[in-house]
């Protein structure tokens, strides 16, 4: 007797599906990047395009955007948006949920802190003003101790 086991969608699958869209290669490719680096790594869409060429992936640069865009509307990456200009982007961590970020202004460099009083402050604000709190986070920009 012949067993069979049916493929258990994964959530990503599931969403787009759900949107009338397909997990392409791509998709996927750039998904496992960011689960595989883990949470708290902020990259550009360069460096991740960058990072799939290293290895060995076919996949490209204008590619890299629109699926990155896609991740941040599903809700699996979040996107740091840069008074420079610039994009980071970071998988979305359950287990952080309510972190922030030190930029540097010079090279981009991002690191993540975490504050209860941000917390408590964005909570308060919301509350006071009648908003649904969703996140409450806070984008520190400076110079790195490299830059200096």
């Amino acid at each position: 007797m012949k067993v069979s086991f049916s493929k258990v969608p994964t959530p990503l699958e599931l969403e787009l599906h759900q949107e009338g869209r397909r997990l392409t290669p791509q998709r996927k490719k750039v998904l496992d990047l960011f689960q595989r680096i883990g949470g708290g790594k902020h990259l550009s869409a360069e460096e991740v395009h960058a990072k799939l060429i290293q290895s060995k992936s076919r996949v490209s640069l204008a590619t890299v955007y629109r699926t990155l865009r896609l991740l941040v509307k599903m809700g699996f990456i979040h996107e740091l948006e840069l008074s420079e200009g610039g994009h980071r982007f970071e998988l979305l961590s359950q287990d952080h949920p309510d972190h922030h970020h030190l930029v540097c202004i010079n090279c981009g460099r991002t690191e993540e802190f975490e504050s209860e009083q941000v917390v408590i402050a964005g909570r308060e604000a919301a509350n006071r003003e009648g908003f649904k709190l969703i996140e409450s986070t806070l984008n520190v920009r400076g110079i790195c101790p490299k830059c200096l």
